[in-house]
C-alpha cells in the first residue's frame, strides 16, 4: 500500500507530501499516524535537516478532516492525537514552511497554520467552517488563527466561515505570499534554500526563542531571551572566517 505521507531529503532540505490526491489529502486519523511518525523522527535529525517543506499531492493540499474515515470508523490513537500532532509539526527545532494549493479547509487550516511559514498558490482556497457542521475548534484554531492575522479578522473568519483565496491570504498576513500555481513549489524550495544557507544553530535558536516568547509578557521576554539565548553556534568561527570576502 503506498504510503500516505511522502518523505523527501535533499541536501539538508525534507519535504513531506500528504498524499491522499484521490480524496483531496484528506486528513484520515491514519495519515495522522504516519505524518506524526515523519515529525518526531525528523525533530530527532537536527544534524541532516535543516528547514521542513509541508505540502500536499494533486489540485489540493488539503480539503481538511476526513469525515468520511471517521464515519466508517478510523480512530487515532489517543483522544487528541490530532492536535497533538499539530503541537508536534510548532514545536519542531527547524522552520517549517506550509505549501498550499486547492482546498485548505478547517482541519487543514488548522494543520497550515501549525508550520512556521506559508506560501499560497493563485488557486488556494482558505476557510474556517466549523460552523457549517455545528463543531467547535479543538485542533488549535481559536489560539494560531489570531496570532496570525490578527483578533478581529480571525473573529470575522471563522463567524462567516468564507473563502479566502491565495492573494486575500498574503493580503491579511496569513500567508507570506501568492504566486501562480506552476510556481509554487519552486518559490517555496528558493525560500527554504535561503534559509538553509544560514547557520541551522541560529535558525532553531529564532524559532526557539520567537515561539516560546509568545508566552510572556514584553518584559519578561527580554529576559527570557537575554536568560534562555542558545548562545552562538559552532560554526561561528567558519563562517566569520569568509567575513568581508
Amino acid at each position: 500500500m503506498e504510503p500516505l505521507v511522502l518523505r523527501d531529503d535533499t541536501d539538508g532540505l525534507t519535504t513531506l507530501t500528504l498524499n491522499r490526491p484521490e480524496a483531496l489529502n484528506a486528513l484520515s486519523p491514519n495519515l495522522f499516524v504516519e505524518l506524526r511518525d515523519h515529525v518526531d523522527a525528523i525533530a530527532d535529525d537536527t544534524d541532516n535537516v535543516g528547514c521542513v517543506i509541508l505540502c500536499g499531492k494533486g489540485r489540493s493540499f488539503s480539503a481538511g478532516n476526513d469525515l468520511k474515515a471517521i464515519q466508517s470508523g478510523e480512530t487515532a490513537p489517543t483522544r487528541h492525537f490530532q492536535a497533538e500532532t499539530l503541537e508536534a509539526i510548532e514545536n519542531l527545532p527547524q522552520p517549517v514552511i506550509a505549501a498550499v494549493q486547492g482546498h485548505c479547509y478547517t482541519g487543514s487550516l488548522e494543520l497550515a497554520l501549525a508550520c512556521d511559514l506559508m506560501v499560497a498558490a493563485e488557486s488556494a482556497k482558505f476557510a474556517d467552517t466549523h460552523g457549517k457542521w455545528a463543531m467547535v475548534p479543538v485542533w488549535g484554531m481559536s489560539q494560531r488563527l489570531p496570532r496570525r492575522v490578527g483578533m478581529i479578522k480571525a473573529k470575522e473568519l471563522m463567524f462567516s466561515g468564507r473563502v479566502v483565496s491565495g492573494s486575500e491570504a498574503a493580503s491579511i498576513g496569513l500567508a507570506n505570499q501568492c504566486v501562480p500555481d506552476e510556481q509554487l513549489m519552486d518559490t517555496t524550495v528558493a525560500m527554504a534554500r535561503s534559509f538553509l544557507e544560514n547557520s541551522w544553530h541560529t535558525l532553531r535558536s529564532d524559532k526557539m526563542l520567537l515561539n516560546r516568547g509568545l508566552s510572556f509578557t514584553y518584559a519578561d521576554g527580554l529576559k527570557f531571551e537575554r536568560e534562555e539565548t542558545p548562545g552562538t553556534g559552532p560554526d561561528l568561527a567558519e563562517r566569520l572566517k569568509g567575513f568581508g570576502s
